[in-house]
């Protein structure tokens, strides 16, 4: 984990954890055509899940010092690394520090920069495919399995005082280790939302099914633990039943896709509207490569309808 080959040309790196898998070892090249960054790449970095410490900060040591390694994009141990290495930033913009994790390391002026690209990438997401004023009309909840970075990121949009009346009735956030809940019940404090929200320890995927089991109709159920893609499995089992006319969001978009699949099951029964985390992936990586190196990626418009068409030619390729 020490030893990284100094980068040759301007390199993005990403910093996951089966990281040869995923789509944007296609994609990027095309983006950066697309895009006329010029002569770069990218390279994965595979860290195991809750890895020791000192492997984060070699990391980011190593990115923070070669002329050449310009940033990276940060999955699964958004809040780890940035626990870890927080004092190897030269500066951290304000939402990852009130946040507690990062999505992005950058460079500027030659400090290097740590952003939490997730609430606005999870918005945009989701803003693609909620319906209008779905919680306002519905009075559904919201309930992420997962305590990490993306839950935060979403919970965070969707409990914004700004939304008003179209904010989830109730929130529920589940995880299998309970220091996370604790560290994510502390944030939401500082929210101030007035969201009721409740903290489950949730070690056994039934516990989730009998959670699932007390939503309202029209709530929205997240998949924020990683299982499907980062470990086999799913955080629900098969007699786990979805809320009717609600929405199932599975953040992966490739792996064993287990939730998914027990999404599109109950599908037609319950009129349940079943997300991959496609549309996340897109909008993810590219707040990040504008960051990055620089450029400007609208959230709408030709540019991003452009490099979403170049991204969906590649997807469905993965080995």
């Amino acid at each position: 984990m020490t030893d990284f080959e100094p980068a040759t040309v301007p390199t993005l790196y990403f910093i996951g954890v089966t990281t040869g898998r995923s789509s944007i070892m296609r994609v990027f090249p095309l983006w950066a055509e697309a895009l006329e960054l010029g002569e770069c790449r990218i390279v994965g970095i595979d860290v195991p899940i809750h890895a020791d410490p000192e492997a984060y900060r070699a990391v980011v040591r190593f990115i923070k010092t070669d002329p050449l390694s310009l940033g990276a994009l940060v999955t699964t141990h958004k809040i780890d690394l940035f626990a870890a290495a927080r004092d190897l930033f030269d500066d951290i913009e304000p939402m990852a520090a009130t946040m507690g994790e990062l999505s992005c390391l950058s460079k500027r002026d030659g400090r290097l920069l740590a952003t939490a690209k997730d609430p606005i990438s999870s918005g945009l997401a989701l803003e693609a495919f909620l319906p209008p004023d779905h919680f306002a009309r519905t009075g559904g909840e919201l309930f992420c399995m997962g305590a990490g970075g993306s839950t935060i990121a979403i919970t965070w949009y969707l409990m914004r005082r700004d939304r008003a009346a179209n904010r989830p009735a109730r929130v529920v956030v589940s995880n299998r280790s309970q220091p996370r809940l604790k560290s994510i019940e502390r944030l939401h404090g500082e929210f101030d939302a007035g969201v009721p929200v409740d903290y489950v320890w949730a070690p056994d995927p039934a516990d989730n099914d009998a959670l699932m089991a007390k939503l309202p109709p029209g709530s929205l159920v997240v998949n924020a633990t990683g299982l499907g893609k980062d470990a086999p499995g799913s955080p629900i089992t098969d007699k786990a039943e979805f809320p009717d006319r609600g929405l199932a969001w599975d953040l992966n978009y490739r792996g064993d896709l287990v939730f998914l699949d027990q999404s599109n099951r109950q599908a037609a029964a319950k009129g349940l509207q079943v997300e991959d985390g496609w549309i996340y992936f897109v909008y993810g990586w590219t707040q990040v490569i504008a960051e990055v190196f620089g450029v400007d990626i609208p959230s709408s418009g030709p540019v991003i309808d452009r490099l979403s068409e170049l991204a969906g030619g590649a997807r469905g390729k993965t080995p």
